[in-house]
Order: C-alpha cells, then sequence, then structure tokens
C-alpha cells in the first residue's frame, strides 16, 4: 500500500496540463513585456515575461482569451483545444475612421512575472533624457543613483540600497563584466543609443550569474541584429554646451534566414577645459573616446549562436588648467589612457521547446589597460579575465522546473605602481591572480502563477579564499491581479582590488595605507516589496513599497575618517550595515501624461575605529518626481524630473590653523531639475533639454586646490554636482526595415 501511494503521486506530478503558450508584440514586431493575459470570465491570469512570451493554463470551462495593454487595443482569442500556441499582435491606440490615438508604452516597467524584484528601463524611457552613456540613463529612476566618486577626474559610480556600485554586479547581456579596473569609469564604455533595454534586479538575484551580486544586479542588453524590430541603419548626434560632441551610429544585415550581423560605432569628444568655479581646475574631464561593437547572430531551429568583439580606446585629462592665464610652472594634471579589448560567444542547443529543455555554453573575455597619472602618483594596471559558463534548463513539469550549471572565472592584475608623489622613489610590481571554479543548481516551484518558490546554491572554489558556499531563496506571492508580494533573502561574496578599483581616490595628497591580507567581502541580503496594480478611474495606478537589509560580516573598509590625511583600506572590525526602504507610485492621469513619483530613506553605517558611524557622502534620502506627456498624434513628448537629494555626513575634518574646521561636518540636501523636449518625424527626431536647470553647484569641491602640491590638497569631498546648468540638443535617426 505504501509504494501504492507513492506511485500514484509520482503519477499525479505527471499530468500534463491544458497548456497555451504564446508571444505578445506590437505592428513592428516589438516584443510588449507585462502584458495582461487572462481567460474571460475567470480569475486566471498572467502577465507576458521581457521577451513577451507567457503561458497559461487553459481552464474547462473558459475558451476566450484576452490579451491587454495600457496604450493598445486590446484583443481577444479564442482558443477551442486544449493546447496552443499563440502570436498576438497588439495595435496601439484607438482607430476612429482615419485617427489613429496613440499613447506612449510605459518606459519603467516592474516585471510582474518575475519571482525577483526586477524592473525594465526600456529603449522608450532612454530616449527620455540625453543618455549619452550608462551613466546617465537612470536620471528618471528611483532606485538607482549615479554620482561623481572625485571632483578631479570625472570617475561615476552608482548606488543601489546604499552602497556603492562595487556591490552590484554589472552585467552585458547576462554575462559578468566591467569588473576590477573598469569599475570605475565602466559606467562611460556603454554608449547609450547602443542599449536596448536595462534591467535591474534589487537583492541577491539568481545563482546563475555568479556569487557577486551583494545588493542587486544591472544587466545590460544591446540592440541586435536578429531581432525583428532592428533597424537597418540608425543614428545619433549630440551636443551640448559644454563642447561636448558625440556621434552614434548602427546598421544590421539580415545576411539569410538565420544569420545576422550589426555594427555599432561611437565617438566622442568633450576636450576643452571648464573652470565654472574659479579654482583653478578642470570642473569637466576632458574626454575622447573611440568605442566599436561588431556582433554576429545564427538563430536555428534548435541551436542558436551568438558572438561579438569590443574595442574600446579612451583618452581622460584634468587638472589645473591654464584658461585664465595664471603661469604654472608645475601644473597638477591627472591623465588616464584606456584600451580595452572584449570578445564573447554564446551557444545554445534546445531539444525541447515546450518544455525549455536547452544546454547553452557562454564564454567570454576581456583585456583592460589602463595607464593613469595623478598629480606624480601613478597606477598602471593590465587585467585579463575570462569567464566560462555551462548551463541547463528544463521544465520538469508545469509547476517544477530546474536549472543548473558549472561556471569559471579567471582574473589577473598586474600592476604597477607609485602611491606618493615623492618622484624619486622608485615605482612598485604586483600581481595578483584569482581562479575560481563552481557549481549551481536552481529548483523553481510554480503554482498556478499564484505562489512562486525559487531556491539557490552554489558551492565555489578560490585560489585565495578556498571554498565558500552561497545560498539563495525567492518567493512571490500573487494573490490576485492586484498585488504581488516578493520575499528574498541570499549570500553574496566579493573579492575586492583596492587599487583597482579605487585609483581614481588617488588625486589627492592623502597617504594609502592597505592592510595586509584583506578579507573576503561577505554579507546576507534580506528584502519585502509588495506591488500594486489598482484600477482607478478607467486606468492603473502602479504603487511599489520595498524594504531591504544588507549585513556585512566581511568588508574591506575604505576608511577616511580615522585620519583625514589618509585613506586606509582594513577589514572591517565592528558592524556594517544598509537599510533603504522606498515608496514610488505612477499613474497615467490622462490620455498620453504619466506621473512617477518615488521617496527612498536609507540608513546605512559603518564601524571606523571602534565607532559606529553614518557612512560618509551618502545621501540620507531621495525624492523624485517625473512627468512625461506625449501628444496624441505622437509628433511631440516633453519629459521632467526632478530630484531632492538629503543631506549626509562628511569624512572626520581636522583644524586649520586659524582654528577653522577643514570642512563642515554635514552637507544640505539639494535640488536638481532636468527637462526635454522631442519633436518626432516620420524616420528622425530632434530633441533638446537641459541637465542640472536649478544651477546647484557643490562650493569648493576640491580641497586647497590652490595648493596641489601640499599636504591638504584633496578631491575626493564629493557629494554633489561639480558644474552647473548644461544644455544640449541632438538628432536621432533611423531606418527601419520593410
Amino acid at each position: 500500500m505504501k509504494y501504492l501511494s507513492i506511485l500514484i503521486l509520482l503519477l499525479m506530478q505527471t499530468v500534463v496540463y491544458a497548456q497555451v503558450r504564446g508571444t505578445v508584440k506590437d505592428i513592428k514586431g516589438e516584443s510588449i513585456p507585462g502584458a495582461n493575459v487572462f481567460w474571460m470570465e475567470t480569475s486566471s491570469g498572467v502577465s507576458t515575461n521581457e521577451e513577451g512570451h507567457f503561458s497559461i493554463e487553459k481552464p474547462t470551462k473558459s475558451h476566450q482569451l484576452i490579451i491587454s495593454f495600457i496604450g493598445f487595443v486590446n484583443d481577444t482569442i479564442v482558443v477551442d483545444g486544449k493546447h496552443a500556441t499563440l502570436d498576438v499582435v497588439l495595435r496601439e491606440g484607438v482607430e476612429l475612421k482615419e485617427v489613429n490615438v496613440v499613447t506612449r508604452k510605459l518606459g519603467t516597467m516592474k516585471v510582474r512575472t518575475s519571482v525577483m524584484n526586477e524592473e525594465m528601463i526600456s529603449g522608450a524611457e532612454l530616449c527620455r533624457a540625453a543618455c549619452c552613456n550608462l551613466g546617465e540613463s537612470f536620471v528618471t529612476n528611483p532606485s538607482v543613483d549615479v554620482s561623481y566618486s572625485d571632483a578631479a577626474t570625472g570617475a561615476k559610480q552608482i548606488k543601489l540600497l546604499g552602497l556603492s556600485g562595487t556591490y552590484v554586479q554589472m552585467l552585458t547581456e547576462n554575462i559578468p563584466n566591467y569588473r576590477g579596473a573598469a569599475a570605475p569609469y565602466g559606467l562611460g564604455y556603454v554608449p547609450g543609443p547602443w542599449m536596448q533595454s536595462i534591467q535591474v534586479s534589487k537583492g541577491t538575484s539568481s545563482v546563475k550569474n555568479g556569487y557577486e551580486a551583494l545588493t542587486g544586479q544591472i544587466n545590460v542588453e544591446f540592440k541586435k541584429p536578429q531581432v525583428e524590430e532592428a533597424d537597418w541603419v540608425s543614428a545619433n548626434l549630440f551636443a551640448s554646451s559644454t563642447n561636448r560632441y558625440e556621434a552614434n551610429a548602427d546598421a544590421s544585415v539580415k545576411l539569410s534566414d538565420k544569420w545576422s550581423t550589426m555594427l555599432l560605432m561611437h565617438y566622442e569628444n568633450e576636450t576643452k577645459a571648464h573652470d565654472g568655479n574659479g579654482d583653478g581646475f578642470d570642473d569637466i574631464p576632458r574626454v575622447e573616446q573611440y568605442n566599436v561593437f561588431n556582433r554576429w547572430a545564427y538563430m536555428g531551429e534548435h541551436y542558436i549562436f551568438q558572438a561579438g568583439v569590443k574595442v574600446l580606446r579612451e583618452e581622460r585629462n584634468s587638472g589645473q588648467t591654464s584658461h585664465n592665464n595664471r603661469m604654472m610652472d608645475d601644473p597638477y594634471r591627472v591623465g588616464i589612457t584606456t584600451d580595452r579589448y572584449e570578445a564573447f560567444a554564446k551557444n545554445a542547443y534546445i531539444f525541447n521547446k515546450e518544455k525549455n529543455t536547452n544546454l547553452a555554453l557562454i564564454l567570454s573575455g576581456s583585456i583592460h589597460n589602463q595607464n593613469a597619472m595623478y598629480g606624480r602618483k601613478l597606477y598602471d594596471v593590465d587585467q585579463k579575465n575570462f569567464y566560462a559558463s555551462l548551463l541547463f534548463e528544463t521544465e520538469l513539469t508545469k509547476q517544477h522546473s530546474l536549472s543548473s550549471g558549472l561556471s569559471f572565472n579567471y582574473d589577473a592584475f598586474d600592476q604597477n605602481y607609485r602611491l606618493t608623489n615623492d618622484a624619486t622613489l622608485p615605482r612598485t610590481d604586483a600581481f595578483a591572480k584569482e581562479a575560481v571554479p563552481g557549481v549551481y543548481v536552481q529548483y523553481t516551484y510554480n503554482w498556478r502563477d499564484k505562489l512562486i518558490v525559487m531556491g539557490g546554491l552554489r558551492g565555489d572554489h578560490s585560489n585565495e579564499y578556498g571554498f565558500f558556499v552561497t545560498p539563495r531563496a525567492h518567493i512571490k506571492y500573487t494573490p490576485n491581479e492586484i498585488v504581488n508580494f516578493r520575499l528574498s533573502a541570499g549570500k553574496g561574496y566579493r573579492t575586492n582590488h583596492v587599487l583597482a578599483e579605487n585609483n581614481f581616490l588617488l588625486a589627492s595628497s592623502r597617504r594609502v595605507s592597505i592592510a595586509d591580507k584583506l578579507d573576503q567581502e561577505e554579507a546576507w541580503n534580506y528584502g519585502a516589496s509588495v506591488s500594486t496594480y489598482i484600477p482607478l478611474f478607467g486606468k492603473t495606478l502602479n504603487v511599489n513599497v520595498e524594504y531591504y537589509y544588507t549585513d556585512f560580516l566581511k568588508q574591506v573598509v575604505v576608511d577616511m575618517d580615522s585620519n583625514p590625511h589618509e585613506i586606509a583600506f582594513t577589514n572591517l572590525d565592528g558592524r556594517s550595515y544598509s537599510g533603504a526602504f522606498q515608496v514610488e507610485a505612477s499613474y497615467p492621469f490622462f490620455e498620453g501624461f504619466t506621473l512617477l513619483a518615488a521617496y527612498r530613506l536609507t540608513d546605512a553605517k559603518t564601524t571606523y575605529n571602534g565607532e559606529l558611524l553614518e557612512k560618509p557622502l551618502t545621501g540620507k534620502y531621495k525624492g523624485l518626481l517625473t512627468a512625461s506627456y506625449k501628444t496624441p498624434l505622437g509628433l511631440w513628448q516633453f519629459d521632467a524630473s526632478l530630484q531632492l537629494n538629503g543631506g549626509g555626513r562628511m569624512p572626520n575634518y581636522y583644524m586649520l590653523t586659524d582654528g577653522s574646521p577643514s570642512w563642515d561636518a554635514r552637507y544640505a540636501s539639494y535640488e536638481q531639475l532636468s527637462a526635454q523636449i522631442t519633436r518626432y518625424f516620420r524616420r528622425w527626431s530632434v530633441y533638446v533639454g537641459g541637465e542640472n536647470l536649478t544651477n546647484f553647484k557643490q562650493k569648493n569641491p576640491i580641497v586647497d586646490a590652490a595648493n596641489p602640491w601640499g599636504e591638504n590638497f584633496d578631491s575626493s569631498m564629493i557629494w554633489g554636482p561639480v558644474h552647473g546648468a548644461k544644455y544640449y540638443i541632438g538628432v536621432r535617426f533611423n531606418l527601419a526595415r520593410l
């Protein structure tokens, strides 16, 4: 009897459900993520994923499937059979004889079908601002902050959940990228016109992509030649009031029904000196960059192949400027030359499309060569990276799916540096390498798309730190179409390459102290969120509330408090944590107009020299209000964003000879306004706009700028914008495939 019961249970698990699958696209062939798919007169419904796909169980008493999305005409499809595969095309707007009323698709969308707290920033959202590169793509995003790391080099960093971008795993098409030496300036290596979309995932995410995501992941999807919506040719020209000029162009070719290729090119030039505050230093670094990306794709019935090669060359210069006719015998200069080469290949074999059974092999490699000069301090690094991942995925049944795989990551840093302005001292040579093979397994349970539980476990072995285990779990509960609940918990690890990731801090007179045997960083992250989609006056009010807590067990602390004349990299001795609470709401008040409001409160503290203090240069709160309006005929679009950035703590100061502090203990809040107007034509558009229209500038961003060779010079005390209002104009052109 016991074995009979077990057999019956096994048979129950292998029941084949009546299943309807499909894809939802617009008339241009572009996928529509977040579309509602539900059976008429039932509560059974799902949403399309980020690729526009859906899968829904067919009830016995309903045969009419309704597909809807804001700004599109609803479609109703009669499904008689138990199984069906549908290709649904939604038409934008409502046709009234010869007039077509069009609504702009949502630019930033919560991925409702994902078990993780994810949002997708579409290409439409990226066009709402200048978006010259990845670092300028989050102007309208309430979750991600991008700020200058210092006032001399123009290095920018992302902040997510109150912590710096080194704790965010950066991915390009789900391949780990821009790590180590590329981290300080990597946000400028991704041109905005190259990006198709950006996915932001908060908290510890899937174990598929490794163990490094402590606070989240940011994945960039580039334009692809194989997709139906790819243009034959597109281009973007840009110019700003700071004498920044950019040219971007890409072209795709369908060589056959399976083979396609694309070439993307980028050039930028901002080489005029700017000193708006009169301190004798450039406010904006002078940058010249060349960037080329060639990619190929083969889309077979069962075999899929993608590969690409990128080449980048960048010259970045800053420091004291002589445009005010002041003679300088020994000026302080910053010069950074970067050559970067990347290559990747993705191979996937699909065994069973119905069960999503596939085997994939991903290979990537990069060479990053950087030669940097900060005054007389020097830092040259040659980083080589190789990454490989073998993945297997399958749906065991409708409810159970499994993913497992092997991975290998190798980093080598060949460094040559001098960390003092004493040019008589010799350089130091240092070589570091880390090889990390790993294995993972991830299981997902899906009960009627109402309850989804995903658990992952991976084990990795570092030649530097030994064996370590990364557990992660996510739960999503959807009791109805109005609300989603999510919980997450998991661990993350990362190896800190302190000079490669923080060499921009050498643009000061602070001494550099690096402790022996720095730890591998280790932290737990816990998160909870509630997303609601409330029908209100015939439209949908989207509200999201979330809280995330990151607790470090081990951490490499960048200590600028214990000694105001020193930067010390030490192991954590005490507590270090960050808590971030955020609430946001968006609502389309009338045809073509959408308003988003968000507020975030951050509590981030770390122990410095035995004292638990607020993390310096980290704002306590952020408020964001964005508005977008597109006229009924789609000819004009108006966008505006207002940010309120909360104040925070400065690193400990020292006393000057006159008894006054070197800088204030805290900095105050400030506002920033950006706006853009776009005029659309058949194949091209013109946009004009402005950034930091409030013209707020941090006073004296460089400490003791008049004496850069003295012991008090410091460009790292940066918390706000260093230049005032900037205006720009641009032209976009695209020639679509017929």
